[in-house]
């Protein structure tokens, strides 16, 4: 299907809350700098009333259909329609299936939709997580961080509360704490010995755009503020360095990664730690 002024149309169809086909989806159309997926998303659709409308609305609007539907009936009526008007379709979760049940020699148990989502120890876990972690985020309540499975350090703009969240939604419990020049690190940080300490780092140029970005958001002048100011970044940048080395904290260096990106590489390091530690 041709596209029109770089855009096309990417139709999601999910039988629970479609996140599983938003990841897979823009993951793919990211390899595509020239064209934009305009997407239509479609989650809970379980009947057959609720697929109508989503019908509907790809043969108004065509292009590629991506799924998650388990239910057979569902998945013949939008493969047919799909066929029928000449746009291609995908089972996302089909061809994964169909290799578990030939690896295991076995067909599905038939569970429910959305049985990734059922409110099982996993879940909980996340939740617990992510209570630690927006209570502990910003240098907040830093007597609980001993409680914490990971602990990020850096300057302002370092991207530590985004990165934290991200962390807590995997089930780390994860706090932050900003490092200041001229105002004394927590006791409490220093001595930690159970959490992996982090330290997030930026370049000072890439520090300096965000900051002024925040400033511009916020309706602030910047021109006489050191919070901008390059010498005065390039010092915050070298105090946590050092603070770091100091306590043999890792270092990242978070100037060209994406959130996603950055504690994908913490959880690597959360990982071999906790595999290279002696059972307690």
């Amino acid at each position: 299907m041709p596209t029109s002024n770089n855009y096309f149309h990417l139709h999601l169809v999910s039988d629970s809350t479609g996140e599983t086909l938003i990841t897979v989806a823009r993951a793919v159309a990211a390899q595509y700098a020239n064209v934009t997926p305009v997407e239509h998303v479609y989650p809970l659709v379980r009947s057959q009333k609720q697929l109508d409308r989503v019908l509907d609305e790809i043969e108004e609007a065509p292009g590629i259909v991506l799924f998650t539907l388990l239910e057979k009936d569902l998945v013949f009526r939008l493969e047919d329609k799909c066929k029928g008007i000449n746009v291609p379709s995908l089972s996302i979760i089909g061809p994964v299936m169909q290799l578990f049940e030939a690896y295991l020699g076995a067909a599905t148990t038939g569970r429910v939709v959305g049985a990734q989502h059922v409110l099982n120890a996993e879940y909980f876990k996340r939740i617990d997580a992510l209570n630690y972690t927006m209570i502990h985020d910003d240098g907040q309540h830093v007597e609980g961080l001993d409680d914490a499975d990971v602990v990020l350090v850096g300057v302002s703009r370092t991207s530590k509360t985004p990165t934290s969240i991200y962390l807590a939604n995997r089930g780390i419990r994860t706090a932050n704490v900003p490092l200041v020049p001229g105002i004394p690190v927590p006791s409490q940080l220093e001595t930690l010995t159970r959490p992996l300490v982090v330290s997030l780092h930026a370049t000072p140029e890439r520090l300096i755009q965000v900051r002024q970005n925040r400033l511009l958001s916020m309706g602030a002048d910047s021109s006489s503020d050191t919070y901008t100011d390059r010498q005065s970044v390039a010092e915050e940048v070298a105090f946590a360095r050092k603070l770091s080395a100091k306590h043999d904290w890792p270092l990242l260096d978070v100037t060209r990664r994406s959130i996603e990106e950055t504690a994908a590489a913490i959880m690597k390091l959360y990982s071999d730690r906790q595999r290279n530690r002696p059972s307690e």
